[in-house]
Parts: C-alpha cells; sequence; structure tokens
C-alpha cells in the first residue's frame, strides 16, 4: 500500500545573507501564484567542543538564529509579512535538516552565495547538496543586485498580511 505525503509549501533556507533574502522574495512570489504557503528555515546547530556550551545553555544560539530570521523576513518583505509565509527555527544542520524538508515540499528554495568572478560560478555547499540530494525540485537562487530590490522591500501590494513575530525557542527537525 502506498503512503502518499502532503508537499503543500514552499521550504527556503535562510542564513540572513542577500541570497536567502531574495529566496524568500522568489518563493513568495511562486507560493502566491501556486496558492500555496512559504516556510522559512532556518538551521542551527551547535559549535564543535559545544560540551561547554551545554553548561551555558542553548537559549543564546537559538536567540541568535532567530534574530537572523526575523530581520531577514523584515528584509524580504518588510514589517507586514504575508499571511502565507511562516517561519521555523529548526536545530539540525542546513544540509540534511533542508533534505529532509523537502520529503514535504513542493519546491525546495536556497541562495548561493557567490563571491564573483570564477567562485561566484560555484554553488555552496548547502545548496549544492540540496540540489544533489532534495527529494523534490530545488531554485537557487543569486543575490540580485542592489538597484533591483532596494532594501526594505514591502510585501505585495494588496496582499494580506501580519507583523513578524519574533520566534520563541527552537523547534527539532
Amino acid at each position: 500500500m502506498a503512503t502518499y505525503t502532503r508537499r503543500d509549501k514552499i521550504v527556503v533556507g535562510v542564513d540572513g545573507s542577500d541570497a536567502s533574502i531574495e529566496a524568500l522574495r522568489q518563493a513568495h512570489h511562486l507560493a502566491s501564484a501556486l496558492g500555496t504557503s512559504v516556510e522559512g528555515w532556518i538551521c542551527w546547530d551547535f559549535p564543535a567542543g559545544h560540551e561547554a556550551y551545554d553548561m551555558m545553555g542553548r537559549d543564546g544560539f537559538s536567540h541568535q538564529a532567530s534574530e537572523i530570521l526575523h530581520n531577514a523576513m523584515v528584509k524580504a518583505f518588510g514589517p507586514e509579512l504575508p499571511r502565507n509565509v511562516r517561519t521555523r527555527l529548526v536545530l539540525g544542520g542546513a544540509r540534511q535538516s533542508l533534505i529532509d524538508a523537502s520529503r514535504f515540499a513542493t519546491l525546495l528554495v536556497v541562495g548561493r552565495r557567490g563571491h564573483g568572478g570564477f567562485n561566484g560560478l560555484l554553488l555552496g555547499s548547502v545548496s549544492a547538496a540540496c540540489v544533489a540530494h532534495a527529494h523534490c525540485p530545488v531554485l537557487v537562487v543569486h543575490a540580485p543586485d542592489a538597484a533591483e530590490h532596494p532594501e526594505p522591500r514591502p510585501g505585495t501590494a494588496g496582499a494580506a498580511t501580519r507583523k513578524p513575530q519574533p520566534i520563541k525557542g527552537a523547534q527539532s527537525r
């Protein structure tokens, strides 16, 4: 007997870079056309040697990731989030978390962090892993020129919006 999974969202990997902010914008544009939702994911993990950090607690790491995600949402959409956009704070490495998320997504959207010149032709390690291993189509988005999207960019005119809310607590994959 076949098991069917619901694929009714676009998942976006967010790291606060200009490319990930543009990825949010592009995902929202596509989601609006498809009548689906967007989930902006920021993935965080403890640094190597995290045992010392366990004694201090994990709140600092999750709080920093939450702030990056919140700021990226504001940069992408202005002070009002579109109603079909949600955020998710995920404890885990970005590569594997996004690949796992792709099992339940219509599309996975990630930014490409280029450095210009020859290096600008290469994909980053997370985007390359997602392209190679995702369970749904993957869109890799380049950072826009500053003239294309001055910041902050408000949400789509006439679209239902809501204020971005700070994220409380981390969710596991």
